[in-house]
């Protein structure tokens, strides 16, 4: 068997194990032993192949993996659904009280609640959406 089919083996077996760990260094193992078939293909020595995969295994696991890592970890920016309503700035559409109450949130009317129980929010008030549980906005009044 040629020695390029075998490099290109052992890449796609690194690969299929990369599918099931989510560790990222086999998946650079996997691409050092993809680099090393292309170098098996154009007749380069056994020792030197393995001298290949060597530097370009070290080169991606230790400079390429860290950054992946950095950017898989990284906290998500953007909000979404409800979570991205909490900040919003809403309007009193009847009065909100700590039993209930309806509010306006970009267009939408939800159930609403004072954040603080002994408030009484008149209609027309701006508030803040402190919180969304279920489907209810706690508010409090922008002062």
């Amino acid at each position: 068997m040629d020695p390029w089919l075998i490099w290109l083996i052992v890449a796609a077996v690194l690969a299929v194990a990369e599918i099931f760990t989510l560790t990222a260094a086999l998946g650079m193992l996997s691409a050092a032993a993809l680099v090393t078939a292309g170098t098996a293909a154009i007749g380069l020595p056994v020792p030197f192949q393995f001298l290949v995969f060597s530097v370009v295994a070290v080169a991606t696991v230790v400079f390429v993996r860290p950054v992946a890592v950095r950017r898989m970890r990284r906290p998500q920016t953007a909000r979404f659904g409800v979570e991205a309503l909490v900040g919003k700035a809403a309007s009193v559409v009847t009065e909100v009280t700590g039993l209930g109450g309806r509010v306006r949130i970009e267009g939408e009317e939800w159930t609403a609640r004072a954040y603080d129980e002994t408030l009484v929010i008149p209609p027309g008030a701006t508030v803040d959406v402190i919180e969304i549980s279920g489907a209810t906005a706690y508010v409090y009044p922008r002062d």
